[in-house]
């Protein structure tokens, strides 16, 4: 157990594709929520000495100072290994000198940037704000503070958006530099602003054009296509997220934050009152076995690299292919390979990978 997930739910304003637990920043409620975040990793952190620490969201970086300062004093409760990952997630209109000094002063080593895109069109319709001149300088004020970890998040397959507009977006996002880029096709999730509108996706041919093209351009420019969505340069991949990859435990603390631990994976509730009341668990489920196997199917195959074949049986005493015998065909076929004690998908399978999965389950 050596990851933490701290769920920061407020945001300045909602974006139309957002599905995450969020709701608009108000001071009266902050205090509360801290209060309460504080109080659920007192009672549930068994002090771990942490590898990584992520605060997501919604949007940590919208907090005022004040706030900003009280949550980095509460995670001062964790005891963390001299060169743990820690990880904040930031908007670039929210990157200042005084945020860069906050963050730097509580030891934050990591920033992952919600760019998305600098298309007009594309922000207009995410409902998100980006300016590639602004971005640049930006990066150069992270970087003057010792921190070269940076991540950016690319969307991609929006509607109307063309191959053209990718690219071009594409070129800007090398152009700054960073050491990580994450990348997503768009996801029109139920009860989002997006969904209600009745957007269609764009054609799944386009789809498939745009993943190959960010695959071709990134690898072309140094970065290491390292897990489905996610590219990095040497050393810089993300050591939280990999260890979620590698079925790790880790615990989630705050609202409508997920964790894993001792067998159990559980769920926190996304509602604000039920959680300022100290009812922070939704659901509670322990695994089975066999949901754990599957679990590390599902979650290694994300992995270029694949999954270990000796530490899956060192972990659950059987070997991957008697658990799953599908396996085989998938090997005899070429839409899995064996190489240096991995099993993994091919790079020109990995776009279908969903379809390979379900079929192994």
């Amino acid at each position: 157990m050596h990851s933490v997930y701290i769920h920061i739910p407020f945001c300045s304003h909602i974006c139309s594709y957002c599905d995450f637990t969020k709701l608009l920043h108000l001071e009266p409620f902050v205090d509360d929520y801290l209060e309460n975040l504080q109080q659920e990793i007192l009672d549930n952190y068994d002090g771990e000495r942490l590898k990584t620490l992520y605060i997501g969201g919604g949007t940590p970086s919208c907090l005022t100072r004040k706030e900003r300062i009280k949550l980095f004093q509460i995670l001062e409760i964790f005891i963390k290994d001299s060169d743990c990952e820690y990880t904040i997630e930031c908007n670039p209109r929210d990157i200042t000198e005084e945020f860069l000094d906050d963050i730097v002063a509580a030891g934050v080593n990591r920033i992952s940037i919600g760019v998305e895109s600098f298309d007009e069109e594309n922000l207009k319709i995410l409902e998100r704000k980006a300016d590639f001149k602004d971005l640049e300088k930006k990066i150069e004020l992270i970087k003057n503070r010792g921190i070269d970890n940076i991540n950016i998040d690319l969307m991609y397959a929006l509607p109307n958006e063309s191959l053209k507009v990718l690219k071009e977006d594409l070129k800007k996002f090398i152009k700054l530099k960073v050491a990580h880029i994450s990348t997503y096709s768009l996801m029109i999730e139920d009860h989002t602003k997006l969904g209600n509108s009745k957007i269609d996706y764009v054609p799944t041919e386009l789809d498939a054009k745009m993943f190959d093209t960010i695959c071709a351009k990134l690898k072309k420019n140094g970065f290491i296509h390292y897990e489905v969505s996610n590219f990095a340069l040497p050393g810089f991949e993300s050591k939280h997220n990999l260890n979620y990859w590698d079925n790790g435990e880790y615990y989630g603390f705050g609202l409508g934050a997920s964790g894993f631990k001792a067998g159990f994976r559980y769920t926190n509730t996304r509602n604000l009152r039920e959680y300022n009341e100290g009812n922070y668990r939704k659901e509670n489920e322990l695994m089975s076995y066999k949901d754990m196997m599957d679990n590390e199917l599902m979650l290694g195959f994300r992995k270029l690299k694949g999954i270990n074949v000796d530490e899956f049986y060192e972990k659950y005493g059987e070997n991957i292919q008697d658990v799953f015998p599908k396996i085989n065909d998938y090997l005899k076929s070429g839409d899995l390979i064996y190489k240096k004690g991995y099993l993994s998908i091919p790079e020109d399978k990995i776009y279908v990978m969903n379809e390979i999965l379900v079929n192994i389950l």
